[in-house]
């Protein structure tokens, strides 16, 4: 039984991709959704698609190899949109190697796209 859904679902997308596997499912949810959009549109997963089993449905990922570190932060703390360099410096291994997942009052984004509309919010994860 999974305690933390999406941090199980993003460690399993994680390790399957660290041995190479073309797709993993993982059960559906909506923030989890939005995450894999975020990934897909910088490149980090080729595509996914929704997998109706009855039980609330699973999420089928296809992999690309692209993914070193994929870890959700807990806790949630808030950014502003001043504090994003420091941020990036604490998560990220270096600059412009990865990006920030963040949820902001006009949804889920990358910390890139954060800080060109120069809004806050808060970190849900990390990607590189």
């Amino acid at each position: 039984m999974a305690v933390d859904l999406l941090g199980d679902s993003l460690n399993k997308i994680k390790l399957c991709d660290r041995i190479r596997k073309e797709e993993c499912e993982v059960k559906a949810s909506k923030l989890l959704e939005n995450i894999l959009s975020v990934l897909k549109a910088n490149g980090f997963v080729d595509s996914y698609s929704r997998k109706d089993n009855g039980k609330g449905g699973l999420l089928v990922v296809k992999l690309n190899g692209k993914i070193n570190e994929l870890r959700v932060v807990k806790p949630r703390f808030p950014v502003s949109n001043k504090e994003w360099i420091n941020t990036e410096s604490q998560f990220l291994p270096a600059y412009n190697l990865g990006m920030l997942i963040v949820s902001t009052p006009k949804g889920i984004m990358s910390n890139k796209e954060a800080k060109e509309a120069k809004i806050g919010g808060r970190l849900i994860a990390f990607v590189y």
